[in-house]
């Protein structure tokens, strides 16, 4: 048993020389997706990682890009999941479309891709664009009308909250009917959207918060904007349907995610605020009714603004906690015992000097744990790639971190680079086995980076000799960039 443990802490060592040895080649002289891969499975073999066009504006021929939020699921029932996902078609935050003179200056575009049993074949369709969708940043999916298809609620962070009905068998062909909430119409800027039967009544509610501008000034962080529940009762083509609850006002509110946070088998409602940096639970009253009860999460270590949050228990103690960003990177925070008692937070890694926008939880590498996906936010020119921008610049990556055992949660993860580029921002993703092959690969959307915007699957590549760690799916993409 003791030289089985000398022999695992020897070979970890052994790869993180490799890996920092690799590091410090890719900063000085090798591009990120063109470094030899030093990540490995539990058995041995090592992972890289090849990149699949699910859409993207070249090969649909339809002009779209700022790609954001997506959402799964099987909207033509042919047991084949799909992706609903959105797209703001802007260059610049309030800019309205850069792409031609024809688009109308409030631009957008939600987008259905059908799935078949091959990975690399989808059909896709828009269902909504233009004014019905003025940058929209998010959608869920969710049977509103109760007839057994999913319909799809998007929110536009130029304006309002849409529901687009789902037309059943012809859903590839037939205009989906939709209204704009007109609780919601011209209210500010709402950034997500998620859909749960909070009540036990059948009929799902929906969590919005509005961040009150898309681009948010001072002024905008001075003042107050709400977390609201829309609730349903009839046709939910029908505005007089739909009543609107205020959870709480916040300064920019960016999350509204329910999740049975304290495992008592109801749904609760996590909130995260850019203004405040903080975290709020609405605890669902498990009676029936709507009277949610406000408790902020005290985080010992860390500050949390929940834009975008994964739960998994890390600890092991049967708890969910809750994976975020912070200011020194990406951290989970533990969940306590005792209600009321602080969150205490534990380093995961860093993207420095890029940031990290997306991610997602799922055993990577099959050891039985569970490890995290992220990607980054690029700045600057979103239809060129800007000729200053240099390795120390605030780039598109995408990474993932290797979860170090439950029994050691606490200690820093492993940090494997996939790609770096000059433009990009990963706003999203999920692990599927799209392949079958019996690993995980992910899917995830691209903006930033007009042609390149879209939707795309990274297939994970198992081999016994370590290859490059990014294949890509174009043979022109934007610029591939060493580490600092």
């Amino acid at each position: 048993m003791t030289t089985t443990i000398q022999a695992a802490i020897g070979t970890r060592l052994l790869l993180a020389l490799t890996m920092a040895s690799a590091s410090g080649l890719a900063g000085s002289q090798t591009p990120v997706g063109d470094t030899p891969t030093t990540a490995r499975t539990v058995s041995g073999d090592f992972i890289s990682w090849r990149e699949h066009i699910i859409d993207d504006p070249v090969t649909a021929g339809v002009n779209f890009s700022g790609s954001d939020g997506f959402v799964m699921g099987d909207i033509d029932k042919d047991g084949f999941e799909d992706i609903v996902s959105v797209h703001e078609s802007d260059a610049e935050y309030d800019s309205g479309s850069f792409l031609d003179d024809f688009v109308p200056p409030v631009a957008g575009h939600v987008r259905v891709h059908f799935g078949s049993n091959d990975p690399d074949s989808w059909i896709n369709i828009t269902i909504a664009e233009a004014e019905d969708v003025p940058a929209p940043e998010d959608a869920v999916i969710t049977d509103l009308n109760g007839d057994g298809w999913l319909d799809v609620v998007a929110a536009a962070e130029r304006s309002h909250l849409i529901y687009l009905q789902n037309p059943g068998p012809n859903a590839r062909s037939e205009t989906w009917p939709r209204l704009i909430l007109p609780l919601t119409r011209n209210k500010g800027s709402y950034i997500r959207v998620f859909a749960a039967d909070f009540n036990g009544d059948g009929v799902p509610e929906l969590t919005a918060p509005n961040k009150g501008a898309q681009t948010p000034g001072p002024e905008d962080y001075a003042r107050s904007t709400p977390v609201e529940l829309h609730t349903l009762q009839g046709d939910p083509l029908d505005g007089d349907s739909w009543q609107v609850q205020v959870l709480g006002n916040y300064s920019i509110p960016q999350n509204a995610e329910p999740v049975d946070i304290d495992s008592d088998g109801d749904l609760d409602i996590i909130v995260g605020t850019r203004g405040e940096s903080r975290l709020i639970i609405f605890e669902n009253p498990g009676d029936g009714s709507l009277n949610f009860s406000e408790q902020a999460i005290g985080i010992y270590g860390a500050r949390m603004a929940g834009f975008n949050l994964e739960y998994v228990d890390l600890s092991g103690d049967g708890r969910l906690d809750i994976i975020g960003t912070a200011a020194r990177g990406m951290v989970w925070i533990e969940q306590p015992a005792r209600k009321g008692d602080a969150w205490n937070a534990h380093y995961i890694g860093t993207f420095a000097p890029d940031s990290h926008t997306g991610y997602a939880t799922a055993d990577i590498d099959g050891d039985g744990d569970i490890d995290l996906i992220a990607g980054s936010y690029s700045r600057g020119d979103r239809t060129g790639d800007d000729a200053s921008a240099s390795v120390n610049s605030p780039l598109g990556r995408i990474g993932w971190f290797e979860n170090p055992g439950v029994a050691a949660a606490e200690g820093e993860w492993a940090r494997h680079d996939i790609s770096r580029r000059v433009r990009g921002m990963f706003d999203k993703f999920m692990a599927r086995d799209l392949d079958n092959d019996g690993d995980l690969d992910f899917i995830g959307t691209r903006g930033n980076s007009y042609p390149y915007d879209g939707v795309f699957w990274l297939e994970q590549v198992r081999s016994s000799e370590p290859r490059a760690a990014f294949q890509r799916a174009r043979a022109q993409e934007s610029n591939e960039i060493p580490l600092p």
